[in-house]
């Protein structure tokens, strides 16, 4: 009988269920990751010992979950989520089960599991596996399945559709033919749209720690769950950017979901950023005739593009900062630098983005590139890239140099120029920004008695002196 390997923390932690006369299992994502040779941190274990007999036996214990039989244990600095081995029946809000028993065996609660791979477990014990409904053998074969019939998995929980689509994404694996197919139904499209935003959110995120989150994407368009909860990129399908200049290869919608993969997957925001990034396409193509070649052209699609991602991250309820950064990047993401800019033009840049957005601007720009050809090669080869690689360098010797990156930085402010005897108000405002200009230009010029020299002939010059 296969096993796996039980790290040492929970043989520990399993010392104690046996030594209260109670059974207990690792089970989920932890079994699935360790038999696919992966590293894994979150361990959810089941017992049959029930919530009050688990906050009896261990000291430190949060009922998080207690009216579903699930609490978490403080155990070796670690966090375990335990749960009591139950049986579910009928979900009538789409969700929750309505009722939840407790059962004596481990097979019976594997069966309320969703995939058959989530549905296996290892006995703390000794690592001995438990897996009546085939999921080792659905690891081996690469395919997503539900415990039981699909049609009454998924009319439990709306969700797990997009959880299908989600670790099929994740682990590369293919959808069993009559779970796939029972994604299209009506009754079960009806049931995915009634899920909440925010837990179609959390899957979409983990969507994009994929090596190549496209194959969820492109799954989830098929599928009608992209038009479901991002309508707006739908649009992308079928808009086409090659011209008779061949600058791209993909429509708008390929180019949007390879740039995602381009992107770093430690990144998830930056990879939302990425898919988004040309989601104003459509609404800024025009087309025109130049000397016999057919032109489309984008004018101003980044802020069509904000428009729409913004749109987008407020209804899938992202925090406001969240939002914010998507919509800056994207908003920034058309830069055109070229070795000939100045220092000056250089600082100007810094003032615009922010310093600590330049590093994924530049990241984005690159899953752009990616997104053009799909292909790593002919971007790190490329001029483009170079050009990239140059600008960071240039950022950061400006930095080193500790310039006057922002308004804080000078070495006046408006209380200096009021004890001068320029008064508050708009003008003070526009010389200040003035004094700012002129640091960027030359940062020699942010000095004090210099920069109340020149507030001083600004302020006599707007008064007509």
């Amino acid at each position: 009988m296969k096993k796996i390997k039980i790290p040492y923390e929970l043989q520990k932690f399993n010392e104690i269920f046996s030594q209260n006369g109670y059974e207990a299992y690792l089970v989920g994502g932890a079994v699935r990751d360790a038999l696919l040779g992966k590293e894994v941190s979150d361990w959810d274990v089941t017992t049959n010992a029930n919530p009050d007999e688990v906050m009896k036996i261990f000291k430190k214990v949060i009922p998080t979950g207690i009216e579903h039989g699930t609490v978490t244990v403080h155990f070796m600095k670690k966090e375990i989520e335990v749960t009591t081995f139950r049986t579910e029946s009928d979900y009538s809000d789409g969700r929750h089960p309505d009722k939840v028993e407790y059962c004596g065996h481990i097979e019976e609660d594997l069966s309320r599991r969703d995939f058959t791979i989530n549905a296996i477990a290892a006995s703390l014990k000794d690592g001995t596996l438990v897996d009546p409904y085939g999921g080792q053998d659905d690891l081996k074969k690469k395919i997503i399945r539900t415990v039981g019939k699909p049609h009454e998995r998924f009319m439990e929980d709306g969700l797990r559709p997009v959880r299908a689509l989600r670790f099929a994404s994740k682990l590369e694996f293919s959808i069993e033919k009559d779970t796939y197919s029972e994604i299209f139904e009506k009754e079960i499209k009806k049931k995915i749209a009634s899920i909440s935003l925010e837990r179609f959110r959390d899957e979409f995120v983990k969507m994009m720690s994929s090596r190549l989150p496209s194959l969820g994407l492109k799954l989830m368009e098929e599928t009608g769950i992209l038009n479901l909860f991002l309508p707006e990129l739908t649009a992308c399908r079928g808009c086409i950017q090659k011209d008779d200049r061949g600058y791209h290869v993909f429509d708008v919608m390929d180019h949007n979901m390879y740039a995602c993969d381009g992107a770093p997957k430690e990144k998830p925001l930056l990879r939302i950023a990425a898919l988004l990034h040309d989601s104003g396409k459509p609404l800024a193509r025009t087309e025109r005739n130049e000397q016999g070649l057919t032109i489309f052209n984008f004018y101003n699609h980044e802020k069509y593009s904000v428009q729409i991602a913004r749109k987008i991250m407020t209804r899938l309820k992202f925090s406001n900062a969240q939002t914010d950064y998507v919509c800056h990047l994207i908003e920034n993401h058309m830069f055109h630098y070229e070795s000939s800019w100045s220092d000056a033009a250089v600082r100007r840049f810094i003032v615009r983005v922010g310093t600590e957005y330049i590093e994924d601007l530049i990241d984005l720009r690159l899953a752009d590139m990616y997104g053009k050809y799909n292909q790593d090669v002919r971007i790190h080869d490329s001029a483009s890239c170079a050009l990239l690689v140059e600008l960071l360098d240039r950022v950061k010797s400006v930095e080193k140099q500790q310039d006057a990156l922002s308004m804080k930085d000078l070495k006046v402010n408006g209380r200096d120029l009021m004890q001068e005897g320029i008064p508050a108000g708009k003008n003070l405002g526009r010389i200040l920004n003035e004094l700012f200009e002129t640091v960027l230009d030359d940062p020699a010029m942010n000095d004090r008695d210099k920069l109340l020299n020149l507030a001083l002939n600004l302020y006599k010059k707007s008064q007509g002196e």
